[in-house]
């Protein structure tokens, strides 16, 4: 007997174990294929968009692209194939939709228009090392917005990426000031999407994966674009006049950016965001590596030594992230716990009441 139960009880934990693996194998193939797409996406841009490549210079057009080909699929798989349901509570009315989505879309069209734009002029590798700036306009404008405390450690952790960013620009063999402009622009407006989304939607309750994102972003994204794109592009398309656009490339150039969304909806649905920003940094590396080794952009010594700086300020964030999760997550449990003692509290006495009853 006692040899059968430890045999069932090394067959538990055999089972058990295996079971860890597979959670963990599965989270990695999350990561990969997150970083492969996000990898993806951004050299077939750069490709697309840079004069010595092929030479396509019209980001607004190509943002509009994705916008519609993204939209159109948005559609089809919610209305027509009905893969995901739309929100119901609360539900999507038009009051919420222009008060909550338009102005989180017209961040996303603003943010993705000059980051684009910026690869026209930046090489990959710097404009990833301007990307790590990103933490710093979370914070600053998360506190602008209330919506984060101010701590001086938290701001010198800021100062310091800052610090490093500078000494990377500073070491840029292809520094360009419009292109430099324009990236951060793009920093700023993404910073302020991300935290518009917490105050305009994860505050009501509204809770929207990558398709019923797309479903009702990509669509008024396409309109905000619309406005630029007549006034700064529509003439030069016009003057090209013999440009006839290969549907290979920017078909699948969107089917990429459109898997790219549902990649960070797997990712931060069965991991979380935090581990999104931890593959961020490994692909940023990626990135620079690749750069530097195909195509062929300069990367030097003080690149280097200044993104270094900037991604120890990174991974201090991440960590400091990680523990204030770790920490709210243990009080929740310590509330679930206190919730339980108190239910079965309750409950005993209640019983003992009932016997006493019964007694007199």
């Amino acid at each position: 007997m006692a040899m059968g139960k430890e045999g069932g009880g090394g067959g538990g934990e055999g089972g058990m174990s295996e079971s860890v693996i597979r959670k963990v194998l599965v989270s990695y193939m999350y990561v990969a294929g997150w970083i492969f797409l996000s990898f993806t996406v951004i050299v077939y841009n750069k490709y697309i968009l840079d004069p010595k490549m092929y030479n396509w210079p019209f980001p607004i057009s190509l943002t509009m692209v994705h916008m519609a080909f993204c939209s159109s699929l948005a559609v089809a798989l919610v209305r027509l194939f009905r893969v995901v349901d739309l929100p119901s509570s609360p539900a999507m009315t038009p009051q919420l939709y222009t008060s909550s989505v338009l102005p989180i879309g017209a961040l996303y069209s603003l943010s993705l228009w000059f980051s684009n734009s910026a690869y026209i002029y930046l090489s990959v590798s710097f404009i990833q090392m301007l990307k790590a700036l990103m933490p710093v306009a979370v914070y600053s404008i998360g506190v602008l917005f209330k919506k984060e405390n101010f701590k001086s450690s938290s701001m010198l952790n800021m100062l310091s990426i800052s610090f490093g960013v500078a000494i990377a620009a500073y070491g840029e063999a292809r520094f360009d000031a419009r292109g430099v402009a324009l990236q951060l622009a793009a920093v700023a407006f993404e910073a302020t999407r991300l935290v518009l989304i917490q105050i305009l939607l994860t505050s009501k309750g509204i809770s929207l994966n990558p398709i019923t994102s797309l479903y009702y972003v990509a669509p008024c994204c396409l309109a905000f674009l619309l406005v630029p794109w007549a006034f700064v592009e529509l003439p030069r398309l016009r003057a090209v006049g013999t440009f006839q656009p290969d549907f290979f490339i920017f078909g699948t150039n969107s089917l990429c950016a459109f898997a790219l969304n549902l990649a960070v909806f797997l990712l931060v649905g069965k991991t979380s965001a935090l581990t999104m920003n931890v593959a961020g940094v490994v692909k940023d590396w990626l990135l620079i590596a690749f750069s530097w080794s195909v195509i062929r952009d300069t990367v030097t010594p003080i690149n280097l030594f200044g993104y270094g700086i900037a991604f120890l300020g990174v991974g201090y964030y991440n960590h400091v992230k990680l523990q204030a999760l770790k920490a709210k997550e243990a009080q929740k449990k310590a509330a679930q716990a206190d919730e339980e003692a108190g239910s079965l509290l309750q409950e005993r006495d209640s019983h003992g009441d009932r016997k006493s009853d019964n007694q007199a």
